[in-house]
This record gives C-alpha cells, structure tokens and sequence, in this order.
C-alpha cells in the first residue's frame, strides 16, 4: 500500500482530502499538515511513497518544498494539487520537481490518476491544463536566481513582517535581514520594499487580500 503524506493549510479541505483517500483508494495517509516548515519534517520522519501539496501555504512556499524534497528524498513522488492554473505555476512546479499537478476542481478519480502516474515517475497534468502547458517553454525567472534564504525573507516580507520579526523568526541578526533585502532588490531589478512585494504578489507568494498596513511597514 502506498503512503502519503498531505500537505494543505485550510483544515477543512485536508480532511476532506485524507477522507476522499481513505474512502475510494487504498492509499494510506500517514501524515498530514498546514505549512511548509512542518512538511519538509513529515517528508523526513515517514518517507512516504507520495506527497500532496498545496503552492500557497505559511513558513515556506510549496515550490520551495517540492524543489527540497525532489532534491533530498528522490523516492517521494510530488503530487501538487492547487486552485492556481496559471501557466507559471504548473511550469516552475514541474520544473522544481512535481510529477502531477491536479487542480483542486477536479474529481478523485483525475487525483488518483496523478497518484498512479507520479508512482510510476510519469508526468500528469488536469486535462484542463493540457493545451496551455504545452505551449509554454520552460524558461528561467528572477525568482529562480533566488536562494531558498533569500526566498523565505521575499515570502515574509510579503506578507508584511516588520526587518525585527524576520529576524526573530529566522533567528538571525536584523543586519543579515537587511543585507539580504539589499541583495533581494538587486537580484529582482525592484527599487524599494513596494517593489519587492509588488513582485511577491505577481509570482503568488502572498494572496491578493494581505492587509495594506502590515505591508507599507
């Protein structure tokens, strides 16, 4: 039997994804969590046969995870399953090593199929993904150039933390947190802290709803 482990942030959807699993497949779930930090840990203690992720989630982005995972534990096969279809995340999520990318309209049987591809290191994407995805190149982005470092301070500084959280968060000196955002403007041609967040926004780091205040800070 197959294991999993489930990776989403609203408690709600990953039940309803752990039930749908353990009712209609014989997959067996053997973990299950909301941020990226956490499922990097999972992955590790279980070295479950499947990984189900979500791209948008706290503490660390799910390309973010999936690139770690593909690259230190090659065994767990990637299944992302997402509301996003934009063709920049289906291609930076295949090329950061998912084998499957299912949207999150889909039914249990188009995610199993993904299982069963991913398991079988085969490539699947949603049918509705099909036409678009193929038509697009892989290509390199400024985010690529980033540093996994560099890309948790772009997500935290996105979802509007203040130079002194970031540091106590990552526990390092607030100097070091400056250095890297001088070094973040350089990489991604932007100007000031609005540029950097405009950009966040623009790759699907932070939702469109982040509160105004927290990120003018």
């Amino acid at each position: 039997m197959a294991t999993v482990v489930v990776v989403e942030d609203h408690p709600i959807v990953r039940e309803g994804i752990r039930a749908l699993l353990t009712e209609t497949t014989e997959y067996e779930v053997v973990a299950e969590c909301g941020d990226g930090v956490a499922a990097l840990k999972l992955v590790k203690e279980h070295l479950p046969d499947i990984l189900i992720i979500d791209l948008r989630m706290p503490g660390l982005d799910g390309l973010d995870v999936i690139r770690r995972v593909h690259e230190d534990f090659p065994n767990t096969a990637i299944v992302v399953l997402s509301a996003y279809s934009s063709d920049s995340y289906v291609s930076r999520a295949f090329r950061n090593g998912a084998l499957g990318y299912v949207l999150k309209d889909s039914d249990i049987k188009e995610l199993n199929e993904a299982i069963v591809s991913a398991l079988n290191g085969k490539l699947f994407i949603s049918k509705s993904l099909e036409s678009r995805t193929q038509r697009e190149s892989v290509r390199a982005d400024r985010y690529e150039l980033l540093t996994a470092r560099q890309r948790e301070i772009l997500q935290l500084i996105g979802e509007g933390l203040t130079m002194a959280e970031i540091s106590e968060r990552l526990s390092i000196s607030v100097w070091t947190v400056v250095k890297h955002r001088s070094n973040l403007m350089h990489v991604l041609k932007v100007k000031n802290h609005a540029g950097m967040i405009r950009f966040a926004l623009q790759q699907g780091l932070i939702p469109f709803d982040i509160d105004g205040d927290r990120a003018a800070d």
